[in-house]
């Protein structure tokens, strides 16, 4: 005797706790048995409450692999990405260049671009130089000759600044080794 009703004891606890989980609108009554419709009640909530936290589980994966999906898509798209290469010529009077240059780090750009200068016969009166976020150059340059235009300048400093990429892979390449 002493054991069931320490088992009954044991049973409205646990349902007690239960329904106080799955905030079952089954009512407590004190002094009173629980009879198998309350427990039904309180097991269907119970039931209820476990499938909707794992449709709420379900989703919250789905975003996750969906944010997941993203960045790699997002990261790719980056390392793919070449920045663009950006030479701004102008001529502030004959003969004389305000060359602008804006690129990505890496090879010998600077050694590139001046032996294009060198090639062109421009002098380089002044320069300034930054590999802080890239490679950047603003210089005055002056022609020995006089037949120079913008557009010459432009397509040869664009073919330095690409020849310098293909070196520096050469370089790694060989590295590799």
């Amino acid at each position: 005797m002493a054991c069931r009703v320490q088992k009954r004891i044991s049973l409205r606890r646990k349902l007690h706790i239960l329904r106080v989980l799955t905030n079952s609108n089954s009512v407590m009554q004190p002094n009173t048995i629980y009879n198998s419709a309350k427990r039904t009640s309180i097991a269907k909530s119970a039931v209820l409450r476990l499938y909707k936290l794992k449709l709420a589980l379900e989703t919250v994966k789905r975003q996750y692999e969906n944010l997941l999906a993203t960045r790699r898509e997002c990261i790719s798209l980056l390392n793919h990405v070449k920045e663009n290469k950006d030479v701004k010529i102008e001529k502030v009077r004959t003969g004389t260049f305000m060359v602008r240059i804006t690129c990505e780090k890496g090879g010998d750009k600077l050694v590139t671009v001046l032996e294009a200068f060198d090639e062109m016969c421009l002098d380089v009166q002044q320069a300034r130089v930054s590999c802080e976020n890239g490679f950047s150059m603003e210089a005055i340059a002056v022609a020995e000759n006089q037949t120079l235009n913008v557009r010459d300048i432009t397509e040869a400093l664009l073919k330095a600044i690409g020849s310098g990429e293909k070196d520096s892979h050469k370089f790694d390449q060989c590295c590799d080794l």
